[in-house]
């Protein structure tokens, strides 16, 4: 409001009368009343605009809007699967279609928010190994710590197991890893790349009558058939011109192969995926993947070890100690989450595929009998829920059952949680029963007794195993894609990173509303203290409100917790939700008890 002018008032003054006498008095009096109220107006608007500031520009701040907000974001979920996220959140993601993040998008969000770094980036990188930033480390951290939650601490029937990076090279040698632990590889004498002949496609190309074209060349994707088709119409195009001939022959249909099944004359006939030139490939050798170090003084072949290439042989190796120590009755489980190393021949799609990883895996011993059917298809459905439980896109998973040339030698069956990256369709997740292959080869080796004697029916035999097992790395991967979103707020663009709040890098942001205020400062640093003895917490007090936020929302902090003007009169804080970007107040008493139940899904 604009206050009125001094030389308005006594203007007003001397119109009316002279300052004598009892209506002078009335009338000085009753000036000084107008003045009063004007100023204590004003002043109560630019109170009222400051905390406003603390709030987006699009929501209301009016008490009846921002209590039926809190009722949506107190939903009691401990029921339903995403029972953190508010309805709001889930009602915008039902009614938003979805857009799959292309790799240079998301690439470039991990760098500059500090999920992900190449590695050695300070000399130009290092193929096929990932530095983590802080908000990478966090979600790493969460990934792994609510995966050994859900499957070893809140069971009775699996307990932990920690094993040593470099083994015994006698057990890689038992296992088939010295001798069979490898990819065929080709490489390109041309542009001096290396494939895997695996992840290369050929077709012949030949017309209806017969006639023979050439060939063709693909690496794997998901429109590699597609892309096999374009190929080969320009093919026939050169083809065509080359013969003088005036109309193009139909050509039959393009039918994919693998490389690596192609003999060595079809090799010579094939072109390579980087120069086109037929001939430039090599014939498919075996190239072992894993990395080999020295051990000890000596530098001869008795001192060569292995850096492990899986974390499973880790646990078969000690299954009977394990059994013994913890009392342990089949059926039971042995979890491990470690380090492995594979000297991959073309590490690539960022880190999903890399030469250093972290796996989370499980064995679980089962009877020697026909039930591993039962317990196969039971771990399938734990792991999909378990995904589905910490925020991946359901829409965009699958199952993928191997079967034929796919399944390994020794294995009953295997089947995938597929995941849709945006790259194509890949395995996030394998559950394979592997029978007692394992066992049965370090029983012979070592010469050491693997069977287990059962109390109750008095009988001994190996043990048959379930594998369900899963990359920290590639599951990371498969978060970011699944949380990413773009969306539009106050009718500006934003980019959202919408993690579940049981595995987000940061669960909540405390902001004080200004930073030249130290009665505010000293608040906000209490709530911040007080909330950082449980939760990763993130303080920030630079910039507008605005943009704070959108730091945020970048980085997937699912609450907001501003500390304004009225927290100082009656003890409450204004908290936004990322999704729904709804607010509302709250005492500050009860601030550890809501991030309890949105993040863990209830109050202890």
């Amino acid at each position: 409001q604009r206050l009125p002018s001094m030389h308005n008032v006594m203007a007003l003054s001397r119109a009316r009368t002279s300052p004598s006498g009892l209506r002078g008095i009335i009338l000085t009096f009753s000036i000084a009343l107008i003045m009063f109220f004007s100023i204590r107006t004003t002043f109560s608007a630019l109170k009222s605009k400051l905390v406003q500031r603390s709030r987006p520009r699009f929501m209301s701040a009016s008490p009846s809007i921002a209590k039926g907000s809190f009722n949506k974001l107190q939903t009691a979920g401990s029921g339903r699967r995403m029972a953190a996220f508010s309805t709001a959140t889930a009602e915008k993601q039902d009614s938003t279609p979805r857009t799959i993040v292309t790799m240079d998008e998301l690439t470039s969000l991990c760098k500059q928010r500090g999920f992900v770094f190449p590695s050695s980036e300070l000399y130009g990188g290092y193929a096929g190994f990932w530095d983590y930033g802080p908000l990478g480390t966090e979600l790493r951290r969460n990934i792994k710590d609510r995966w050994w939650q859900h499957f070893v601490t809140m069971r009775e029937d699996i307990v932990g197991l920690d094993t040593s990076i470099i083994a015994s090279p006698n057990i890689w040698k038992a296992s088939g890893h010295v001798d069979g632990f490898s990819d065929p590889m080709v490489d390109c004498k041309g542009s001096k790349l290396r494939y895997r002949a695996d992840q290369l496609f050929y077709a012949k190309v030949e017309a209806e009558d017969g006639t023979e074209i050439g060939y063709v060349c693909v690496q794997e994707a998901d429109d590699m058939q597609k892309d096999a088709e374009k190929k080969a119409k320009t093919l026939l195009k050169a083809w065509s011109k080359e013969k003088g001939l005036d109309e193009r022959p139909k050509l039959k249909s393009i039918a994919l192969k693998g490389l690596d099944e192609a003999t060595e004359e079809e090799v010579a006939l094939v072109p390579s995926p980087a120069t086109g030139k037929p001939g430039d490939l090599t014939p498919p050798r075996d190239f072992n993947l894993m990395f080999q170090t020295q051990v000890g003084a000596l530098a001869d072949d008795s001192a060569t070890a292995f850096l492990r290439p899986e974390t499973a042989q880790g646990i078969f190796v000690n299954y009977a100690t394990v059994q013994r120590a913890a009392r342990m009755k089949v059926p039971f489980g042995i979890a491990q989450i470690g380090k492995a190393f594979r000297n991959e021949i073309t590490p690539r799609n960022f880190v999903f595929r890399s030469r250093e990883f972290e796996q989370m895996e499980i064995e679980y011993f089962i009877p020697d009998d026909d039930t591993w059917a039962n317990f196969h298809e039971k771990w399938l459905k734990d792991a999909w829920d378990w995904l589905v439980s910490i925020g991946m896109d359901e829409s965009l998973m699958k199952y993928d059952k191997h079967e034929g040339h796919k399944l390994a030698h020794y294995a009953r069956a295997c089947t995938d949680i597929a995941f849709r990256f945006p790259f194509g369709t890949q395995e996030l997740l394998g559950v394979a029963a592997r029978g007692n292959y394992d066992l049965m080869q370090h029983q012979t080796a070592s010469g050491k007794n693997q069977e287990y004697r059962d109390d109750v029916t008095k009988t001994k035999f190996v043990p048959h195993v379930i594998e369900p097992s899963i990359g920290v790395d590639r599951l990371m991967l498969a978060l970011l894609v699944s949380a990413h979103d773009q969306d539009e707020v106050g009718g500006e663009k934003r980019t959202v990173m919408r993690f579940h709040p049981k595995i987000a890098p940061i669960k909540a942001a405390v902001f004080p509303l200004v930073k030249n205020k130290p009665e505010l400062l000293d608040k906000a640093r209490s709530v911040f203290k007080k909330l950082a003895r449980r939760y990763n917490i993130e303080w920030d007090q630079a910039g507008a409100i605005g943009r704070r936020y959108r730091r945020m929302d970048e980085a997937g902090t699912p609450y907001c917790i501003t500390v304004d003007f009225e927290t100082l009169d009656d003890d409450t804080v204004t908290v936004r939700e990322r999704d729904s970007t709804e607010q509302v107040r709250m005492p500050i008493s009860e601030l550890m008890g809501f991030l309890e139940e949105k993040i863990e899904g209830e109050v202890w």
